[in-house]
């Protein structure tokens, strides 16, 4: 079914952009310290203001334009220079921010399998979600083709290297949640390619 959508979409990696779908260019990356090494996947949740969805915060926030007088947790968030590579609002679009190739500034102080610096080698994915609400269907189908495609594109990928914040930034940070359902997200993926 995954295959279905991602042949009705035409979807592909060029340069390390998607073909086809919704691009905001955001300041906030730089080079990877060796663009042969992207071999994590990390599953993030954003919601600008915490618990709406929509609005368009969530580029301006990865732009470096976010109105620190638009809402009040704004003003505390406004200064920070961050960004991911993709962002898939609750009606399943897909938004992308950074190329692939390129470092995104969305791990923070974290580590993996002894490894630290998670930004350098991984791509970031956020879901506009919260930890009080389940993802939407349209999100997990979103996700799925998308994080097969990366696999795809990225072979260094694999199923053992797709992990949530949470994962390699323990007691830091809670995403994706205590509503993601990895289950369902990994039993549809094609590990096979």
């Amino acid at each position: 079914q995954n295959k279905n959508i991602m042949i009705e979409k035409q979807l592909q990696i060029k340069d390390g952009w998607l073909v086809n779908e919704r691009r905001v260019l955001s300041p906030h990356f730089d080079l990877r310290p060796d663009p042969q090494d992207i071999s994590l996947l990390i599953i993030h949740y954003i919601s600008l203001p915490p618990e709406q969805f929509g609005g368009g915060y969530i580029d301006d926030f990865f732009q470096g334009k976010l109105d620190p007088q638009a809402h009040p947790y704004f003003q505390e968030i406004s200064p920070l220079r961050v960004s991911a590579h993709c962002l898939i609002e609750r009606d399943g679009r897909i938004t992308q921010y950074v190329s692939f190739n390129k470092r995104a500034w969305h791990a923070g102080l974290s580590c993996f399998q002894g490894r630290e610096k998670c930004n350098d080698f991984a791509i970031g994915i956020e879901l506009e979600g919260s930890n009080e609400q389940p993802f939407t269907d349209a999100q997990y189908q979103a996700l799925q083709w998308l994080t097969q495609l990366i696999m795809q594109a990225y072979p260094k990928i694999t199923s053992e290297r797709i992990v949530g914040h949470a994962d390699i930034s323990p007691g830091r940070k809670i995403d994706p949640g205590q509503y993601f359902d990895w289950k369902r997200y990994l039993s549809g993926l094609n590990f096979n390619g």
